[in-house]
């Protein structure tokens, strides 16, 4: 008579746990197309020399295509000039540096354009009156909230607020000696954005939160405004210990 018991199988041995994604270890982004909106002002001229000359591609745009050619020109390294719409559809990654007063028009403008595209808005919503400069609060919280509320078709991120334009624009400047805070609702979108900072010389990418925390790192910059007023600098941030 044979013993008909089933076997016990072997216990499984437990999965190892996987390990922590390191936060350094970001995408290679050096075949990415960068595009400026609002090029041809002082943050976003500062920028795309900033970019083209670490070596990425760059299209700056403004609403003259003629005006944004021009300033390519200027900068060199390569840079293209575009109307807003053309530099938004030939971009893969397309940094937001208009004038707040022209923000929400400007998007609403471009929303087709600029469908499935990452979007980096910079713009601080900013006041200025005899007491120096002050922020402003969107209905939608943010700079950046406004951007995701305009453009639902697009991956809308936050950077790049901090910058001094003077610096940026400098040519005999070799490093930006700052951090960049980057804020985002997707991991891979934010660390792109991080992998772009840390193209630029001296330069660091950080993320910093979500979306809905970007209202208090756009109204840094007034912080930052009277810090330069005073000691007649051109002050950024640096975020220690990580």
């Amino acid at each position: 008579m044979t013993d008909s018991t089933p076997a016990t199988a072997p216990p499984t041995a437990p999965e190892a746990p996987k390990a922590a994604k390191d936060p350094w270890d970001l995408p290679d982004v050096s075949g990415l197309v960068v595009g400026v909106l609002g090029g041809t002002g002082d943050q976003g001229r500062g920028l795309a020399h900033r970019f083209a000359a670490a070596g990425q591609q760059v299209i700056i745009g403004s609403r003259a295509a003629d005006r944004a050619e021009a300033v390519a020109a200027e900068i060199g390294h390569g840079v293209e000039g575009a109307d807003n719409a053309e530099c938004a559809r030939r971009s893969d990654v397309v940094i937001v540096a208009v004038p707040w007063d022209g923000h929400a028009q400007t998007l609403e403008s471009l929303r087709a354009d600029l469908a499935g595209k990452l979007v980096v808005d910079c713009v601080n919503p900013l006041g200025f009156d005899k007491k120096g400069a002050y922020a402003l609060k969107p209905e939608e919280g943010s700079a950046a909230e406004q951007a995701a509320a305009l453009l639902p078709d697009s991956r809308v991120t936050a950077a790049f607020h901090h910058l001094s334009a003077v610096l940026l624009k400098d040519t005999s400047i070799a490093e930006i000696d700052t951090d960049v805070m980057v804020l985002g609702e997707e991991r891979a979108d934010v660390e792109i954005v991080q992998a772009l900072a840390g193209r630029v010389p001296g330069m660091r990418g950080v993320f910093a939160g979500r979306l809905r925390n970007a209202h208090q790192v756009e109204s840094l910059v007034a912080n930052l405004i009277s810090v330069n007023r005073r000691y007649k600098a051109h002050a950024g941030i640096r975020i220690t210990d990580i």
